[in-house]
């Protein structure tokens, strides 16, 4: 077969194919172009989910009618010109117009500001008609129609209406974030009205209107800078999370991403503090040299490719995990708020079937007095355990050694004269319920502790300092494990063999294709040596860091801080109990325990004063 040019049409519907996947593509390129058109108000409409009409109308400057001829044209455009070395507006390829031109009805009316009237060109089927002139305001209107009709083969793809309505709102949304300073209104018959009026340079504030106002008041800033990048945003407390990934949003140079590299850094920041199958809500921003980064990896713009992605990787991990060290006692609000739900008249105490996953991944409790499906503070061991016995334990938790108290002495948990509640964030203990749960007024209300779980992470905690700071323990293998590996498998090996020997780790190569194991860490007890090197080698391969047998070495700490630390059904005489609050309050991460349970919830004086009808 011989070498041929393929016409114009079919090409373009080819880029269309990678541009434009669905309505919401179409939506994501029109808003861009609008916002690199200094728009500060974009409004969008739509009908049939995208596929009937998607209508983007903006305030920016406009094209004339040379412009209007060539917007239409693949691979015209007015954001770069001999470079993609340092690329700062959203789109850059001047694909999307005449891409969506070659697959639907568009029509771009444009006027720019000063002009006496406005211009018109249409496109359909990858046909342009000539620019005419037509009435309009200042700014550009583009009117997307029967999306896919001249392909339609795709729409066998498309989902239904509600989803693709839904994919478009979820861009608008990302937008929108990223952008506070310009005014967002989504509308049209098949959806309720969305708006997001403008907040200038209050970010915080746009993320409100985004993601909720408890996100505002569950939110710690994140603000920090390694060599020529920065890192800013907001992320949630540890125990303020969702069933998903979906209120995670990650920007580069102010352009909306799903990065894997991101996505993974903000799962592994919270490590040990998150539920299992629960996900923390974020907000990110990453700016650095345009040079650094690569935005044409993918047609649609959605993926990005680091110069050094281990160096954007290590900033979030460690720029959240100080954030979460700086205000670690904090508990989310929602856990009051599902307290005061459960106090209100009529509470039902059987949990209600439904088929959204229960808080922390767990089945629903069986009907108690204190409805699981409502309350965020039950125990962590429903069954009372034996009396705590005392055992030697890390340096710190000196008041928990004290000899078990008596269960018949009602006077151990009695009102200590002494014990004020200023200056202290968690307040003075009070009383002790059911052997498990601390009551500790404060100065503006209370709160209540799940002493299981708060001392859990006060010996987590101590054991990853232990991992910190000197070489871990090891076991000296009498025979030397010998594992085979590709050769660029254990040259990337021996790059890290310093800082696993640190984790009790000791390898050394063993010809060109492998490598001998000497040592392994006694906290993993007996391992298989050899699929430890090949999870490890496979790591390295794919975000060079060995972080994996850190991880494992955590879990383990995790576990043994489980049994290691006061048991539910263990009574505490008030020095104990304070002891524990302010060791809580030292202690970062201590507003959750290692399973990502809360540890306390707190009740303000004005809450309970609403729960009595006094306010």
């Amino acid at each position: 077969m011989s070498v041929k040019l393929l016409p114009e049409t079919l090409i373009n519907q080819i880029a269309a194919g990678e541009v434009i996947e669905r309505p919401a593509s179409a939506t994501k390129e029109l808003i861009e172009n609008a916002i690199d058109a200094g728009a500060t108000r974009i409004e969008i409409a739509t009908a049939g989910g995208g596929k009937s009409l998607v209508r983007v109308t903006d305030n920016g400057s406009g094209m004339d009618a040379a412009d209007l001829e060539l917007a239409v044209r693949r691979h015209c455009t007015s954001k770069i010109s001999t470079t993609l070395d340092d690329i700062n507006t959203l789109g850059f390829r001047g694909e999307a117009l005449p891409s969506i031109g070659s697959v639907a009805r568009l029509t771009i009316t444009s006027r720019r500001h000063g002009d006496a009237s406005g211009q018109q060109v249409s496109v359909q089927g990858g046909q342009a008609s000539p620019v005419k002139p037509a009435p309009a305001n200042p700014g550009t209107v583009v009117e997307v129609r029967d999306l896919f009709f001249a392909t339609p083969a795709r729409l066998k793809f498309m989902k239904t209406e509600r989803a693709e309505a839904a994919a478009i709102t979820e861009v608008v949304k990302r937008m929108a974030i990223a952008f506070p300073q310009i005014r967002f209104t989504l509308s049209g018959p098949d959806r309720s009205t969305l708006e997001f009026p403008a907040t200038g340079e209050d970010h915080l504030a746009r993320m409100a209107q985004v993601l909720g106002a408890e996100f505002k008041e569950n939110a710690i800033e994140i603000d920090a800078a390694r060599e020529d990048v920065s890192l800013s945003g907001f992320v949630g407390v540890p125990t303020f999370h969702r069933g998903n990934s979906a209120h995670q949003f990650a920007f580069v140079n102010g352009r909306p991403v799903q990065d894997k590299l991101i996505l993974s850094a903000i799962r592994g920041a919270y490590a040990e503090q998150m539920p299992a199958g629960r996900y923390p809500v974020a907000v990110l921003s990453i700016e650095l040299d345009p040079a650094f980064v690569d935005v044409n990896v993918h047609p649609a713009k959605a993926d990005v490719r680091f110069r050094d992605p281990q160096l954007v990787r290590g900033l979030i991990v460690g720029a959240i995990r100080q954030a979460l060290h700086r205000e670690g006692d904090r508990a989310a609000t929602t856990g009051a708020a599902a307290m005061l739900r459960a106090f209100q008249p009529g509470f039902s105490e059987t949990p209600r079937t439904s088929s959204a996953p229960q808080a922390w991944g767990q089945q629903p409790a069986p009907a108690a007095p204190w409805s699981a499906a409502s309350s965020v503070s039950r125990p962590l061991d429903l069954a009372v355990s034996a009396p705590y016995q005392p055992r030697p334990t890390q340096g710190g938790f000196d008041a928990f050694a004290l000899p078990t108290a008596r269960a018949d002495t009602a006077s151990e948990t009695a009102y200590a004269p002494e014990a004020t509640a200023a200056g202290y964030r968690l307040g003075a203990a009070r009383a002790q319920v059911h052997e498990n749960y601390i009551v500790a007024q404060t100065e503006n209300g209370l709160v209540i502790v799940d002493q299981h779980a708060a001392h859990e992470r006060l010996v987590y905690e101590n054991l990853r300092k232990a991992l910190e700071s000197d070489r871990l323990a090891s076991q000296v293998l009498l025979i030397p494990d010998i594992v085979d590996l590709p050769e660029e498998d254990c040259d990337r090996l021996m790059v890290h063999a310093s800082e696993l020997d640190r984790l009790g780790l000791a390898i050394e190569r063993f010809g060109p294709g492998a490598v001998a194991v000497r040592e392994t860490p006694a906290m993993l007890g007996e391992v298989d040596a050899g699929a430890l090197i090949r999870d490890l080698a496979d790591e390295i391969a794919e975000w060079n860091t060995a972080s994996g047998l850190r991880n494992k070495l955590e879990y383990i700490a995790a576990t043994m801080a489980c049994h290691g630390s006061v048991r539910s059904g263990r009574r505490l005489k008030p020095d104990e109990m304070n002891a524990l609050l302010r060791q809580m309050e030292a202690t970062p991460g201590s507003g959750t325990c290692n399973h990502g349970r809360p540890t306390y919830i707190e009740l303000k004086l004005s809450d309970i004063e609403r729960l009595f009808g006094r306010s």
